[in-house]
């Protein structure tokens, strides 16, 4: 075995594993705190599955498409001295997304909510309008009490959850703790084509509006809160991250494959690559599937390092589509839902294993809303749910089927793209999984279902010393605001377990308690 490090780095480095938006943020922010960090990731660049394809008219998004929550990224910026709209282009949005259904409606949403009650009581009536006020004053009202002592909170605490309900008893009426989404929006719309509207949003967090607990509504608030496009792409925070780490001392080696992380008396001491070269470090932060851990795919000492990723259902996958054309027929905004006709069935599908045979269908028209005209030929990404692989068979890379079930449910809008894209623009569940090992191609990790699913993703510490979870398998879940709070924790616990080191005269204090 071959080590490329002077010992005296190895007893203060952090190795990130991997550069998804969690391993970007927990980099510069130990970079910005002094320690040297290391950045290995197995891809060509940064960003994970924020990523960018080539297309004829420039790099096209093939990942996240929507920023939200904008104050996790400027207190990110913050935290390292700098200012966020110092470093990308960001563009609010008045459209939050154009809505289509197959009986020829539509409905816009608009940050200003006094302009989506106008609009819904157009599109539904009077008494939608009053249905939707109410059900957005929920959904705030929801997000507010859970987003300290949930997602701020480095782990999620039953007991936090039931103290905050104690001293708001009327939360429990909102919760709705024994429905689902679907059943919480099913009694509180009469019309059926907001309840599917609003029960998309378990899809934000991979999960089924069907299976999924009507908590998910406060989804809705973190988009409701406002909407931003980056101009140039999602990819280009990924790489501003990595531009701010690098300026901080952090060093980044692409195509470097972690084929192991190295333990000792139940503490990390480093990786080891595919080719054998092995680089300690005091500390491990692993941004990647936390299956991959539990599976022993990074080594058969960490296989007890979230072992409930093994046990639970996985989330949804995807099959997106990437790729640049000139459309025609209907006019999108930024962002497009065109709805499948009976939602029930597409999420039937899902559960059973099927690509949906009527999906509903997401378009970002990643060159709208950008305050001028979009150039003829435009750049599009084109995301449909699949079912993650299960873990038995590998599924087929059947271009043909998705093609077909694609550009004709769209065409059935009015909606054609020419020229259409190639086998080249499409990304599979399959591929999914070989890009992120042990996900199975799901891209949220565990599936939100259960009310008690919040309280069984695994937290930043873990039960080796030294290593560190971050990313959207992780505490506090699925999403990039909630990847980015993830190294926020992780590296807050670095941060203090080196001070609990420093000063413990024996040994190393991890201090808290971890579920993973």
């Amino acid at each position: 075995m071959k080590s490329d490090t002077p010992l005296s780095d190895a007893r203060t480095r952090v190795v990130v594993v991997g550069a998804g938006i969690a391993g970007l943020a927990a980099a510069v922010r130990l970079a910005h705190a002094g320690l040297p960090a290391m950045v290995l990731e197995r891809h060509a660049g940064p960003g994970g599955k924020m990523r960018a394809l080539p297309s004829a008219a420039g790099p096209v998004d093939a990942g996240p498409t929507v920023l939200t929550l904008r104050g996790v990224f400027d207190a990110l910026f913050a935290s390292i001295g700098e200012r966020l709209e110092d470093h990308i282009d960001l563009v609010p949005q008045e459209i939050l997304a154009r809505h289509f259904w197959p009986d020829g409606s539509m409905l816009d949403l608009f940050a200003d909510e006094t302009r989506s009650c106008a609009a819904i009581h157009a599109f539904a009536g009077a008494r939608a309008a009053r249905q939707f006020t109410e059900f957005s004053k929920r959904a705030r009202r929801l997000f507010t009490a859970f987003d300290g002592p949930m997602m701020q909170a480095a782990a999620p605490s039953p007991l936090a959850l039931s103290a905050v309900v104690a001293r708001q008893p009327t939360l429990i009426r909102a919760m709705a703790p024994l429905s689902t989404l679907a059943q919480s929006l099913a009694r509180h719309f009469d019309d059926p084509r907001l309840a599917q509207l609003f029960g998309r949003y378990a899809t934000y967090v991979g999960g089924s509006p069907y299976h999924s607990p009507a908590l998910l509504s406060l989804i809705w608030q973190a988009e409701a809160a406002g909407v931003w496009v980056v101009r140039g792409g999602m990819h280009r925070l990924a790489q501003s991250l990595m531009d701010l780490a690098r300026a901080r001392g952090a060093e980044f080696r692409f195509q470097a494959h972690v084929a192991r992380i190295d333990t000792h008396a139940g503490g990390a001491t480093g990786v080891t690559l595919a080719d054998g070269t092995h680089i300690p470090a005091a500390h491990v932060v692993f941004n990647g599937d936390p299956r991959a851990l539990a599976s022993g795919a990074l080594g058969p000492d960490l296989s007890h390092i979230a072992p409930q990723t093994l046990r639970s259902a996985r989330s949804l996958s995807a099959q997106v589509w990437a790729f640049a054309a000139t459309p025609s027929g209907v006019d999108l905004a930024h962002h497009n839902v065109f709805f499948a006709a009976d939602p029930r069935s597409e999420f039937d599908d899902l559960r059973t294993g099927r690509c949906p045979r009527d999906p509903t269908v997401y378009i970002c028209a990643q060159d709208r809303g950008l305050l001028e005209p979009p150039p003829t030929r435009e750049r599009f990404e084109i995301i449909l749910n699949a079912p993650p692989l299960d873990g038995l068979t590998q599924a087929a890379e059947d271009f043909a089927s998705c093609y077909t079930r694609t550009f004709q449910t769209l065409a059935g809008f009015g909606l054609r793209f020419n020229p259409l894209p190639g086998e080249g623009a499409l990304t599979t569940p399959a591929r999914f999984d070989r890009m992120f090992p042990a996900s199975l191609g799901s891209l949220y990790g565990q599936s939100p279902q259960g009310m008690m699913a919040a309280f069984q993703r695994p937290v930043a510490r873990t039960r080796v010393t030294g290593l560190y979870l971050v990313g959207g398998g992780a505490h506090p879940g699925a999403g990039v605001p909630m990847a980015t709070l993830s190294a926020r924790h992780a590296a807050e616990a670095i941060l203090s377990d080196r001070i609990s080191i420093s000063t413990s005269p024996a040994l190393a204090t991890p201090g808290g308690i971890s579920t993973a």
